[in-house]
Formats: C-alpha cells, structure tokens, sequence
C-alpha cells in the first residue's frame, strides 16, 4: 500500500545553519552592513550574533573567501571585499539570490553582458549545429501571448544556444544568473511590445538556422539584444548606471 504523504503541500525543509549564516553574511556585505575594506567582528562575537558554532562559522567564512567575498588572513581581522570588483562567478550566483538588495543598475548592466555575449553564441550555435536551433525554434511562432512561458521559453532558448555553440564557458557564465534571468524576464515580458519584439527575434533566427546563417544569427541577436535594453530602460524609468561598482 502506498504511504500517505505526511507533509503539508507547500513545505519545505528547515535551513542549515551554515546556509543560513552565509545568506545572512552576504546580505549583510551587500547591503553594505559590513562595507568593502571594512573587518568582520572576532568569531566568538560573530558567531553568537548568527546563533551557530564556532566551527561552522569557519567552514562559512571559508567559502566566502573561496568566492572572493572577504580575505582571511592569519593573526589579522577577515576584511571584506568589494565584490563587484574582487568577485568571480560565485560572487555573480550569490548576488542574484539576494535581488532585492540590488542596485537599479544591475539589471541595465546584466544586459548589456548579454547584448557582447548572446551574439558570439547565437553565432557559434547556429555555425555549429544549426538543425538543434532550427529545432529548438520550431513552434515559437505559436507560444501562448503569456508573460511565464515567454520568460521560461527564452531562458531555455538562450540556454540552448549556449550549449549548441559547443563552449561551456558561455553556459557556465549564463547559469550564474539562472534565477534571476527568469524573474527579470517574468517582468520584462508583462509589456506587449516586448512580447512582440521576441516573436520577431524568434521568427528571424529560425531563418538564419534554416539557412546556417551564422553571420547573420549575430546581427539579428545584436539586434535584439539592443532593442531589449532600450525597452528594458523605458520601462523602469532609464535605469543609470550607478556607483555600486567603486
């Protein structure tokens, strides 16, 4: 017979505490609690503050400064790095967990890493494995006009393109932002005009992959990705460029 499910539908294990300490840490950087060049408090005083062990915040403070959130250095105080400029792909991973504490500017920037980026791997994608496009495309002339699977539809396009392009570097860079790319695109997608914008983005590169049009797939993607920004911009009040990275 089989067993009853015992748990509430929407439930969800409990946090570690090494989780939750890291969490707690990385907002605490990004909110600028704990500034950049600024010391962490001792262990015995920081770890009491989170309610773990002394132990735990040390396995913690170690991953931190693996990803090149803070520098540990032996005899001297944990000081905190800028992470916007001594971060690396982890750094990215943990600042889109944290999204609500980010800058209005991030996502204007994140764009425009995407707009030097999506065109070299729609290119190399479409070059090296044009029917796995052409395939991929089939049928997005006919998505539902709904904001959820036009945002997961040109994730999974976008994360296509990166592996048909045959360097998992680009899939590697693009995962970093994984969460946050469909809740931007969830928004994004909310305006007609960006709906429209993408129908065409698709219908055009299925042509350049029916015709392993590689150069061509680059202009269309530069294109697009441009286009993206400047409605992006309209929408949410010309996002500038801030200070977020001194």
């Amino acid at each position: 017979m089989k067993k009853a499910n015992t748990f509430p539908e929407h439930w969800s294990p409990p946090q570690r505490p090494i989780d939750y300490a890291e969490s707690a840490l990385i907002n605490a950087i990004l909110t600028g609690t704990f500034p950049p060049g600024s010391a962490l408090p001792g262990e015995r005083e920081l770890s009491a503050h989170l309610g773990i062990t002394r132990p735990t915040l040390r396995e913690v403070l170690a991953r931190l400064a693996r990803d090149g959130w803070l520098v540990i250095q032996q005899g001297k105080p944990t000081r905190i790095n800028n992470p916007w400029r001594e971060g690396g792909l982890n750094v990215l991973a943990g600042i889109v967990r944290h999204a609500p504490d980010l800058p209005a500017s991030f996502i204007p920037n994140l764009l425009e890493v995407r707009l030097a980026l999506a065109p070299a791997y729609a290119r190399a994608a479409i070059g090296c494995n044009p029917g796995a496009v052409s395939d991929f495309l089939e049928g997005s002339e006919s998505l539902p006009d709904e904001p959820p699977v036009f945002a997961a539809f040109d994730w999974r396009l976008h994360y296509s393109l990166t592996v048909f392009s045959g360097n998992p570097v680009y899939t590697l860079i693009l995962n970093g932002f994984a969460g946050l790319y469909e809740q931007m695109a969830c928004q994004y997608f909310t305006y007609p005009a960006a709906r429209r914008a993408s129908h065409l983005f698709y219908a055009r590169l299925t042509e350049a992959a029916h015709q392993s049009d590689a150069a061509a797939a680059e202009i269309i993607t530069r294109h697009a990705m441009a286009e993206s920004i400047d409605l992006w911009r309209s929408m949410n009040g010309n996002a500038e460029t801030s200070d977020v990275t001194r």
